[in-house]
């Protein structure tokens, strides 16, 4: 914990001046990125066990989950612990409120702390996305949450727009209402939630981006949540929204890489590149069959992975 309890905490909290932070230099653990944990920054409780949470990246929400009458309250709270950290294990992200709103101000109050993530909701443009770059503090990463039609239109047309822009974020729910499709829909092997979750993979990664799916939000509903994320990795994500520790616990299991894909992978590249020596990119292998340069240029990406 950052604070010995709670009390402690608030006691600190009720004199600090969000005016004036300085400069914050968050830790930045490097690894896998396979649960994204929403957090409510008006729960101190949450804030304080920052240092010792499992999943892979924290989000600390601003937006919907925040009154309008308390964000400033949230944006002091984050401003207050983020402070405090000293080690973490997650990365950490700050989903602000959109750019008209709230957005451009918290952005502002956010500036001063490298390696922070800031996370932009509703992108509907490309505009949307430089505008928020202009505003990004020196050693900071932009997200995007994908939850409208304009957004799935010209996602797979984001990525060149800066190389500080990363990940986006499937934000599935708003993005049904957007469409006008009933949330009924949101059922494993439904075909349109399935051709959504393909289309979202398939453009973020033409784009060059991190894409985490959405976040399954009968939290209690531990088995439903377990089958969503098989079968997200049957279809090639490997980073799931999480609501709660338990949830993250089973996307830290499910996506990462198994012992034997790694082996297989470094067999394999280790034959490709004695071959491609000798001027051969396209052989028998007799454990693994026909080896050439996508399987091989697979196994550099399992690698890669695994390293992470």
């Amino acid at each position: 914990m950052i604070f010995s309890n709670i009390t402690q905490a608030a006691e600190a909290l009720a004199c600090f001046d969000p005016a004036s932070p300085g400069t914050i230099r968050l830790p930045v653990p490097e690894g896998l990125h396979r649960s994204n944990m929403m957090l409510n920054p008006l729960r101190l409780e949450h804030l304080n066990r920052l240092d010792e949470l499992e999943a892979d990246v924290a989000t600390l929400n601003l937006e919907d989950a925040i009154a309008p009458e308390r964000k400033a309250e949230a944006l002091r709270n984050v401003l207050f612990f983020l402070g405090r950290l000293e080690r973490t294990r997650s990365r950490i992200v700050v989903r602000i409120n959109p750019l008209e709103a709230e957005g451009e101000r918290e952005m502002a109050a956010l500036r001063p702390i490298r390696g922070l993530a800031i996370r932009l909701p509703k992108v509907r443009c490309r505009s949307q996305i430089e505008r928020a770059l202009e505003l990004l503090g020196e050693e900071q990463e932009l997200h995007a949450s994908l939850e409208t039609k304009e957004g799935l239109r010209d996602l797979a047309r984001w990525g060149s727009i800066d190389p500080r822009f990363t990940t986006v974020n499937l934000g599935i729910l708003d993005l049904l209402a957007d469409l006008g499709l009933p949330q009924s829909l949101l059922a494993i092997g439904n075909p349109t939630v399935e051709s959504i979750l393909a289309r979202f993979l398939v453009d973020a990664r033409t784009a060059g981006l991190h894409p985490v799916s959405f976040m399954y939000q009968d939290y209690r509903n531990l088995e439903s949540f377990r089958r969503w994320c098989e079968r997200e990795r049957e279809m090639g994500f490997g980073s799931k929204a999480c609501m709660g520790p338990a949830q993250a616990r089973i996307a830290n299991e499910i996506f990462a890489p198994s012992r034997a894909a790694i082996e297989r992978a470094r067999i394999i590249k280790e034959r490709f590149e004695a071959h491609a020596a000798e001027g051969i990119t396209g052989f028998m292998d007799e454990e693994y069959g026909f080896i050439d340069e996508p399987i091989y240029r697979d196994a550099l990406n399992i690698l890669a992975t695994a390293k992470e």
